[in-house]
């Protein structure tokens, strides 16, 4: 059974020219990840500070090494403490 999760993060006007800039490296990494099927990030044309979030992993495995890496990367850093709603399927 693959692992979605959907939802955002929103980031403070003083956060969002780092958030955009590690973003793309972020994305690029997830995306080569052993078991990522779809990894997705857009900023909100509609909600400022929004950036909604589509993720698909393979299986639970998958995700939760997709989580570790996360959380010891520069993007880990960079977004730490963010607000996020996200809802997660599969697991």
């Amino acid at each position: 059974m693959t692992v979605t999760l959907v939802g955002f993060i929103t980031a403070p006007a003083d956060r969002l020219a780092d958030i955009r800039a590690a973003l793309p490296d972020h994305i690029r990494l997830t995306r080569a990840e052993t078991g990522c099927l779809r990894f997705d990030v857009s900023e909100s044309s509609d909600v400022p500070g929004r950036f909604d979030v589509s993720e698909e992993f393979t299986d639970a495995a998958a995700f939760a090494a997709h989580q570790t890496r996360v959380a010891a990367s520069d993007w880990g850093q960079i977004s730490a403490g963010l607000p996020r709603d996200y809802k997660i399927t599969g697991l």
